[in-house]
């Protein structure tokens, strides 16, 4: 129990008294007693004595206080605390601000007196009770406080009277208010001011005024952009300052580092800064941050490192979010180097997590591979399973093409001794790389049945699949995986997995290896059902799929697979599969012609070609938002930033109706013996409605699209799939404008490499910003030569002026105020047609206005079956509202869509657009 403030020099000698009681109760019933016989006791003085002065109430409301806070309910008092609000004392105020803070809700009846005492406090010229009333609006942190003191904190906050412990408790409270109710801060009215805090003289309000801007910036990062350089600014008098100049914020000899953390996240926010000279400052400020982790230690106080330590961490976390400066990257990831080895337990944890992040950086790859060995040791060495765990991490996402058979064999090594809460999802990072990275399929076989060998009660369904389908599909291989997967099973201890491995195999290529004494037919057969006994019930119905298939390859054991097919445990199964397999294998078997049977057990077709999404998607699962990216690897999840011309080349055989690019291809069987260019796929116009997908695609090539847009800027991965069994030679990419739409777009568009192997993918960036408003839309142009013939796709990059719209909330007052003030010819566009979908769909309308960027105001008209959106457009030059309604006709299965905008061309280019979709 906190000490409560001493008052006529005896420090409320009865609340003490009452405590001492309390605290030698013997037992929960003691306690109980006196508690109730000092709660009979507060209620007759409060309503009998009407006489009670502000220190003996002060009193009763600590006991009922502390009472409270011991576990039991208080159901009366507060009005007695309300009172005290009034007091002129310091303490009384303080245990009356202290009562209501804990006890009393923010929906309680007496909201109303509390809103009146604290308005009476926050207009008063003492600091300290304005301060007491600011904690206690925070403290409550209602929609009702923020409607009644919305409008006051701001300008407490921006006058220039107010003192700075004022400010400060002032910025908090508005950030708590923020947090509740996001519209308490107007946009617009206060945006230039509260930025400027960051330029107050007084340390602690710029501090406070960093939290507050930090969650406005996250609501609404273009509006207050103007943040950035003032930022910069104050980083750049902190670190390039001594600590002897902030005395007072000063922590073992590191300047502000609270400070210092909260602006460098505050400018992970934005992309880097447009202005030269801001950039440059920037940069400076973080070499400083660099240079200083390398000088000696002022103290050798563990609060002195950490502290230091905590910006340098800060600082690279910006490196890693610009992404734009090879030289800080690489001088990033060699001092996280430096830290693989100290001493400190959680300094390594970090060192490992943000070196998982850099070696996706096409910058800093190179650089993160030098620190392999160390990450190797530390995988060997470590004690810490979670360290251990990171170590695993950042071994995945460093590897390459030249690194993945040490890197593979290491974590093999490893998976002997992992620790059982890793070893699972190490496996599927194994399995992803061997397959990603292998130039010999013979070597990726090996290693899947190494994994299933070493830890087979942790391999997944998706790996022993994968590895089957590869070998179905992959003739040189066949031989060699029956091969091995016979010599594994020879073993004593045989997991489950691998007979399921195994009776695949040898069902479909045993014959490969059966002019071998050693691997007979009889003996294949008796391997496998040597193992029978001991597997599960499903096993055991994939054995007998084997057994019949040894009889189309092996007809000279027909008779001894007829007698496990007859025996008791198979024919009369209780297991219904097995009973109902043996039964139908028997009397297949004993078909007389060979060629129905031939037919019927021929070999497997080779499976559709869909890489490790898959397995990727399931490690994804095992661990969201914490599996690093390995630049290497390609899915609908993943936008690298490495070019990924090392992306392994895989033959596409027989039916390649797989989606390349993982995106979402729905359509049928393609040919890739014969380009049949009839089967042409252009999803130009679902891009109004959507980011992700399949663009275009022939029977040649797939072109997918993923789009991240805020507010004027816009980036797009462009994934190329080549879906036929020849190389690409002489590709180019080229994303062009008209000379009107070149004037209000602006694009970059990064180079390709010019040869794309058979099967191979890869992206290319194009980065957008809008200038003003558009209506037409970039050309795609791809070349390239194939089987010596030039080919050529045009098509058009799904880049709209809907892609800049920010989704706007407000309530039914400010829609209609604004739809009114929108009222002239030229503003509005509007459009009668008849519905092409089924207008009883309202969940499929309301997801197409949605993914066109708008958002969805529900309950705001009057009709309530109408549709109503708000958002914004933003461009460089200006921010152009649009409203919109959709009005529908049940009865003549017609709409009328009405939108108005600042700009005519706007509202006529939307509903022209949108006007389809319904």
């Amino acid at each position: 129990m906190a000490k409560m403030p001493a008052v006529r020099g005896d420090g409320m000698r009865g609340l003490a008294v009452f405590i001492s009681d309390i605290r030698n109760c013997k037992s929960k019933e003691a306690e109980i007693k006196r508690i109730n016989k000092e709660l009979a006791n507060i209620r007759n003085k409060f309503k009998g004595d009407k006489t009670l002065d502000g220190y003996q109430k002060k009193k009763y409301v600590c006991k009922l206080l502390f009472i409270f806070l011991l576990g039991h309910d208080i159901d009366f008092g507060q009005i007695e605390a309300v009172n005290l609000l009034s007091s002129n004392k310091y303490t009384e105020k303080q245990i009356g601000y202290l009562f209501i803070s804990v006890l009393i809700s923010g929906n309680s009846e007496l909201i109303q007196l509390i809103v009146q005492s604290i308005k009476n406090d926050l207009a008063a010229r003492n600091p300290v009770h304005v301060s007491l009333a600011l904690q206690c609006i925070a403290n409550i942190g209602s929609k009702d406080m923020a409607e009644a003191f919305g409008a006051e904190i701001p300008k407490l906050l921006v006058s220039g009277d107010t003192l700075d412990v004022v400010k400060q408790s002032a910025a908090l409270c508005l950030l708590r208010l923020f947090r509740t109710e996001p519209s308490v801060i107007p946009s617009g009215e206060w945006t230039t001011r509260i930025i400027h805090l960051l330029n107050d003289h007084h340390m602690g309000v710029v501090t406070a005024a960093v939290s507050l801007i930090d969650a406005l910036v996250k609501k609404n990062p273009e509006e207050y952009k103007g943040c950035i350089s003032l930022a910069v600014s104050r980083l750049s008098r902190i670190v390039t300052s001594s600590y002897t100049d902030f005395q007072d914020y000063t922590y073992y000899f590191v300047p502000a580092p609270w400070l210092s953390v909260k602006i460098l996240r505050l400018l992970q926010n934005y992309p880097p800064p447009e202005d030269p000279g801001v950039r440059a400052r920037l940069t400076e400020c973080l070499e400083t941050i660099l240079n200083k982790a390398g000088e000696p230690l002022k103290s050798k106080k563990v609060q002195h490192s950490n502290a230091k330590n905590a910006v340098l961490f800060e600082a690279i976390s910006l490196i890693i979010h610009n992404d734009a400066e090879p030289n800080l990257l690489v001088r990033a990831c060699n001092q996280l180097g430096q830290f693989l080895s100290h001493r400190e337990t959680n300094l390594r944890y970090l060192a490992l997590e943000s070196m998982c992040i850099l070696a996706t950086s096409e910058f800093s790859h190179e650089a993160v591979k030098k620190h392999q060995e160390t990450v190797i040791s530390a995988l060997k060495t470590e004690r810490d399973v979670s360290v251990r765990q990171r170590a695993v991490d950042l071994l995945y996402a460093m590897c390459d093409r030249s690194n993945s058979e040490e890197i593979v064999l290491e974590m093999l090594g490893y998976l002997e001794t992992a620790d059982y809460s890793i070893r699972e999802e190490m496996v599927l990072k194994v399995a992803v790389l061997a397959e990603k990275y292998a130039t010999d399929y013979k070597w990726y076989v090996d290693v899947i049945l190494n994994l299933i060998r070493l830890a087979g009660d942790y391999v997944s369904e998706e790996v022993w699949y994968r590895v089957i389908q590869i070998v179905i599909n992959r003739d040189d291989v066949q031989g060699y995986a029956a091969k091995t997967v016979f010599e594994a099973l020879q073993a004593q201890a045989c997991h489950e997995n691998m007979v399921k491995v195994g009776g695949y195999i040898l069902g479909e290529f045993g014959n490969l290896i059966a002019g071998d004494e050693r691997s007979s037919p009889r003996v294949q057969l008796h391997l496998l059902h040597s193992k029978f006994h001991l597997c599960s019930s499903m096993t055991r119905a994939l054995l007998l799929s084997t057994y019949v298939k040894f009889i189309n390859l092996f007809p000279e054991i027909k008779q001894q697979i007829q007698d496990i097919f007859i025996a008791d445990s198979n024919l009369r199964s209780a297991d219904v599969e097995l009973q109902q397999r043996a039964s139908e294998y028997l009397a297949l078997s004993k078909i007389t012609s060979l060629d129905v049977l031939a037919t019927v057990l021929e070999e497997m077709p080779p499976f559709p070609e869909k890489e490790t999404n898959g397995i990727l998607n399931l490690l994804r699962k095992k661990r969201p938002g914490r599996v690093p990216e390995n630049p290497g690897l390609l899915s609908n999840s993943e936008t690298p930033k490495e070019k990924t011309n090392g992306v392994h080349k895989e033959e596409t055989v027989g039916n390649t109706s797989a989606d390349l690019l993982g995106l979402g291809m729905d359509n049928g069987p393609i040919q890739t013996n014969g380009v049949d260019e009839d089967q042409v796929t252009d999803n130009i116009q679902k891009f109004y409605c959507k980011n992700n997908g399949v663009l275009y695609e022939n029977s040649m090539i797939q072109i997918g699209v993923k789009t991240e847009c805020r507010t004027n800027l816009a980036r797009l991965a462009l994934f190329f799939g080549n879906k036929t069994n020849l190389p690409f030679l002489n590709f180019q990419s080229q994303v062009t404008c008209s000379p009107e739409l070149g004037t209000q777009l602006l694009l970059q568009v990064k180079d390709v490499d010019s040869i794309v192997e058979a099967g191979a993918q890869f992206q290319q960036m194009v980065n957008v910003e809008c200038i003003s408003d558009f209506h037409l839309q970039p050309d795609l142009n791809i070349s390239f030569t194939y089987n010596g013939e030039q080919q050529t796709v045009r098509a058009k990059l799904p880049m709209s002026i809907n892609k800049f719209i920010e989704p706007t909330e407000m309530n039914a007052e400010a829609f209609f105020t604004r739809w009114k003030n929108l009222s002239q010819p030229t503003q509005e566009a509007q459009k009668i047609f008849k519905a092409a979908f089924p207008m009883e769909n309202t969940d499929a309308a309301k997801t197409r206005l949605i993914g066109y960027g708008f958002q969805l105001l529900e309950n705001i008209d009057p009709n309530p079956e109408n549709y109503v959106c708000a958002g914004i457009i933003h461009t460089r030059n200006l921010q152009i509202g649009v409203l919109l309604r959709l009005e529908p006709n049940m009865q003549a299965e017609m709409y009328r869509l009405t939108v108005r905008s600042s700009k005519d061309t706007v509202s006529q280019h939307i509903v022209d657009v949108l006007a389809n979709f319904f």
